[in-house]
């Protein structure tokens, strides 16, 4: 197993290469230093040391490093997009849709809106019983954050967790899939121009043996990013060692077509939202339940759509869809489909596909209908370009089919009245829903992103993400002089002026009445004794 470490001190002992390799010709396109798993902890520690000057930094300068860090990626923008087509593989448009301007956009929004997320507030103290108690609630830093990316969205999400946990006062760690290492490399970079502290974020590189050390590692807070095995995995750890956890783990999103929904708008959404990035988003649709007066002519059109779609070199701006990025999801994609076949299942179009001078593991979009519940295509999480289609007879079957699932990370309702819509969102236990448009919250850093049941803990994006980057911390000034009302030594007269309170803060007016006239002299006594404890001084 190897590990492999990044913009560290040199004494970091090195012992092999991790080597990047493209999904679609298999070139390598380079390879990076490694060392072993049991030297992460030291690289935890040197993060540490740096981050108690980082979380010295007011909230206003980090967020000049986030806009300098955007800077950066504008600035090698062209350099970014065709490292993720190489190493990733996904066709132009999309890295520079779906990953650089979604990274562009996080970093701009978190030095605008992260020091007022961040900033905490006043303490408004009820003067019953806090007369002259003053304080305020801030956000404090919570140490080094580790950070573990996946391999399908390989920069924007990474990126993204990094310059939450960073501009929320916190060292980082970044652990990028093996897959994409070099992309890793360059988040790492993209914060080196902007300035920041040397050591503050490190980059260690390496399989699951990697994985798993950072974990256990003496961080305070685990960001993750990718499947529900083992994200499992890393939740388990962190329970052990009661770590705090972001688990961004994948769904079954499923798609409502109602019966007005505008098929014009609805088959090309879905060929996009179940087909883009060759179906490896998390968050891509999967199942699509539509009515069953709509059903057919919405079958035929995605279908049609998904035999439409180009697949090919990513380099290529015409290429629609680019290869898996890996030959073992090739070979989990086509088990799960062949295996819904030969159950019955009708494959509509689609499949493993060889093209001429690319030996990548392409996989064509895929349709499928009469995919039965018993079928490991229906419950399972497809990592590929597959969508299938199921006819329903009403709402409230259709709600509870995209309900029946262990996983809850988002669902869309395609629909022509919003309150219908609505009420159907209230009632899917996602998430997140969207009303004709799906993967909606990626390119939009305001937004939490998350699921609920066996799609993750807590959110990675929005004022919620940072919060949870940092331990809200409670701070109260009261006045050297005097003592408090109800310290020693009780009396009778404080409790009844305690029962006399409450009978003031009552709805009932003979309550109130009836406090006034049994307890307004044990009010007045407790009073008169706070008042000559402060002029005592």
């Amino acid at each position: 197993m190897i590990a492999v470490l990044v913009d560290a001190p040199p004494a970091m002992p090195s012992t092999s290469e991790l080597e990047s390799f493209s999904p679609v010709t298999g070139e390598r396109l380079g390879a990076v230093t490694a060392v072993a798993p049991h030297d992460i902890p030291a690289v935890v520690e040197r993060a540490a040391v740096v981050q108690r000057l980082w979380a010295q930094l007011r909230l206003t300068d980090r967020a000049r490093y986030m806009a300098r860090a955007a800077q950066a990626v504008i600035d090698e923008f062209d350099e970014l997009a065709a490292l993720i087509v190489r190493e990733q593989g996904r066709p132009r448009a999309e890295a520079e849709i779906m990953e650089l301007l979604p990274a562009i956009e996080t970093l701009q929004w978190l030095a605008e809106a992260g020091p007022g997320i961040l900033a905490g507030e006043r303490i408004g103290f009820s003067r019953t019983q806090h007369p002259v108690k003053r304080g305020r609630w801030t956000y404090e830093p919570l140490g080094v954050v580790a950070v573990l990316g996946p391999a399908a969205e390989p920069l924007a999400t990474p990126l993204g967790d990094v310059a939450v946990a960073l501009m929320a006062g916190n060292g980082v760690v970044l652990k990028p899939s093996p897959h994409a290492p070099l992309c890793g490399d360059r988040i790492a970079r993209v914060f080196a121009r902007a300035g920041l502290p040397e050591g503050l974020l490190s980059v260690v590189h390496g399989d699951a043996e990697a994985g798993a050390a950072l974990v256990e590692a003496p961080v305070a807070q685990v960001r993750f990013t990718g499947s529900t095995r083992a994200g499992r995995a890393v939740g388990e750890a962190c329970a052990r060692g009661l770590k705090r956890n972001v688990l961004e783990l994948g769904g079954k999103d499923a798609m409502l077509v109602l019966a007005d929904a505008n098929l014009a708008r609805a088959v090309p959404g879905a060929a996009w939202a179940a087909f883009a990035n060759a179906g490896q988003c998390g968050g891509s649709v999967e199942r699509a339940l539509c009515m069953r007066e709509v059903s057919e002519r919405f079958t035929e059109g995605v279908v049609a759509a998904a035999r439409a779609l180009r697949l090919g070199d990513p380099r290529d701006p015409g290429t629609d869809v680019g290869p898996l990025v890996s030959r073992d999801r090739l070979d989990r994609v086509r088990d799960l489909v062949d295996e819904a076949v030969a159950g019955g299942a009708t494959l509509h179009c689609g499949g493993p596909v060889s093209l001429p001078g690319l030996p990548g593991p392409f996989f064509a979009p895929a349709v499928l209908t009469g995919v039965t519940a018993s079928m490991r295509l229906a419950r399972e999480e497809v990592p590929g370009p597959v969508l299938t289609i199921e006819a329903v007879g009403g709402e409230d079957e259709a709600i509870a089919r995209a309900n029946d699932s262990d996983a809850g990370l988002g669902a869309s309702v395609w629909t022509a009245d919003r309150y219908k819509g609505a009420r159907i969102a209230r009632e899917l236990r996602t998430g997140m829903v969207w009303m004709n448009d799906h993967l909606v919250a990626r390119s939009a850093p305001q937004v939490p992103w998350g699921g609920v049941r066996g799609s993750g803990i807590g959110r990675a994006r929005g004022a919620i993400a940072l919060r949870t980057c940092a331990e809200p911390k409670v701070v109260t000034w009261d006045p050297p002089i005097g003592r408090t009302a109800w310290w020693f030594p009780y009396d009778a007269a404080l409790v009844k002026a305690a029962r006399t309170v409450a009978g003031l803060r009552s709805a009932r007016d003979a309550d109130r009445e009836r406090a006034l006239r049994q307890g307004t002299v044990p009010v007045a006594r407790v009073a008169a004794r706070w008042l000559r404890s402060l002029r005592r001084g």
